[in-house]
């Protein structure tokens, strides 16, 4: 759907903003990856979100 399309652009932005922060060092330099972590808790639930969509919307 739209919607879940919107999330999964949403992550894949907020992936790509990480990875430009880890190879930049940002993280390290704090010393905390929490902001990795809740992009990471972000992209599986909307990875858990489509399989369910795919299931309900798609097999059945």
């Amino acid at each position: 759907t739209g919607f879940h399309g919107t999330h999964v652009f949403s992550g894949v932005v907020l992936n790509f903003i990480i990875f430009v922060n880890v190879i930049m060092g940002t993280y390290q330099k704090r010393g905390h990856y929490e902001m990795v972590e809740k992009v990471g808790l972000y992209w599986h639930f909307v990875d858990l979100v489509w399989v369910f969509v795919f299931t309900f919307f798609y097999l059945i």
